[in-house]
């Protein structure tokens, strides 16, 4: 079976038709950049010429960078406030024509990761980050998702949140070496795993490809892994979550 999966991040929107029943990219990855200011309005277009991109005429699943409730979305960190409220699912179905099941985009790429990846199999409790412009998380438990667990929004000290001290924006914004970003990122996976106590996390997002240039800076006493899907789970995991 196959399923068009869309990734909406805040610097770009991608996308590809999956196999959901191997996990593999049947089509060649497509990007477009997010409309700046990311409005609901300039996204949807966004979204319409992805799927026009595929000639998709099927099921699309659709990971966002929110909590998302019902194909509702309730918080707005990364995109325009005018998110807050809206049904995501509903626009998008409205401006395409298909069935749109929508899901945190860090969710999602967890999905990816605990169905054919490194917590395939894995009980206890599992914790996906994805590093990318913010700081997504997506927790599981013997295998079952716990919905819009947003931990990168939580506030820290003289920044907003913990993402715009940790995440890979800020690493690129304030111009640091891997290792004095590795160490920010080191005291976020410390502050998640007092709050979560996983036994194993899996690091998603672009900066996960990179895990060389600053493994060595990472303390937690929790086995801590790539994601083999790396900036491509979000699609996939999408993908799952529409079937």
């Amino acid at each position: 079976m196959e399923i068009l999966g869309i990734d909406i991040g805040g610097t770009g929107i991608k996308g590809a038709i999956v196999n959901i029943e191997t996990g593999a990219l049947v089509s060649e990855k497509h990007r477009i950049p997010t409309p700046k200011g990311a409005m609901p309005s300039d996204v949807a277009d966004e979204v319409a010429s992805l799927v026009e991109h595929f000639n998709w005429k099927g099921k699309v699943g659709c990971g966002f960078p929110a909590i998302v409730s019902h194909g509702k979305v309730l918080s707005a960190s990364n995109i325009h406030q005018s998110w807050k409220g809206l049904q995501a699912d509903h626009l998008f179905s409205q401006r395409t024509g298909l069935e749109f099941k929508i899901v945190n985009d860090a969710d999602a790429a967890g999905l990816a990761a605990m169905t054919y990846g490194a917590g395939k199999g894995q009980n206890g409790t599992v914790l996906m980050i994805t590093i990318g412009t913010g700081l997504g998380s997506g927790l599981f438990h013997n295998g079952v998702l716990i919905p819009n667990i947003e931990l990168g929004t939580i506030p820290y000290k003289n920044y907003k949140y913990y993402e715009t001290y940790a995440s890979d924006a800020a690493r690129k914004r304030e111009d640091l070496s891997y290792k004095k970003w590795g160490k920010r990122f080191n005291k976020f996976l410390k502050f998640v795993v007092l709050v979560t106590s996983p036994d194993l996390i899996i690091l998603g997002g672009g900066a996960s490809k990179k895990i060389d240039k600053f493994k060595d800076q990472l303390t937690v006493n929790v086995r801590v892994l790539p994601s083999e899907f790396e900036n491509e789970a979000g699609i996939v995991g999408a993908a799952i979550n529409a079937k």
